[in-house]
């Protein structure tokens, strides 16, 4: 599957996610409860998405995959970008799309987590 439809397909299913174009067509914002999580463009041709992280996780992501690398227009510790490549497997995609999500709930409100985990339930 393409990286922005594996991508988005692994977002639309989570909990409380909304998808936005405030820079215009061509690049769509993820956000869970009103904070990015990802974002999914092309560059020089080439399809990508920025994704949140810890700064060491990024640091080791970048060392192990020449398909990611420091998150174009992001913070360069707290972001990676992605690069569609054949190398690219569909299971880190999907969890590296699960844990920029799960990193994002977790500085969320209390409550906002609480009903994220509800949702999850049904």
């Amino acid at each position: 599957m393409h990286l922005h439809q594996m991508a988005t397909h692994t977002a639309l299913k989570l909990p409380e996610v909304t998808v936005t174009q405030p820079f215009g067509d061509g690049c769509d914002v993820f956000k869970v409860m009103d904070k990015v999580f990802m974002l999914s463009f092309h560059l020089e041709g080439k399809a990508a998405i920025n994704l949140k992280v810890l700064p060491d996780n990024g640091s080791m992501l970048r060392d192990i995959y020449p398909f990611i690398r420091v998150g174009w227009h992001m913070n360069k510790q707290h972001w990676i970008s992605v690069f569609a490549d054949e190398a690219l497997e569909d299971e880190l995609l999907q969890d590296l799309v699960l844990n920029s999500y799960e990193l994002v709930v977790s500085k969320l409100k209390k409550a906002e987590q609480q009903r994220i985990e509800l949702l999850r339930l049904l």
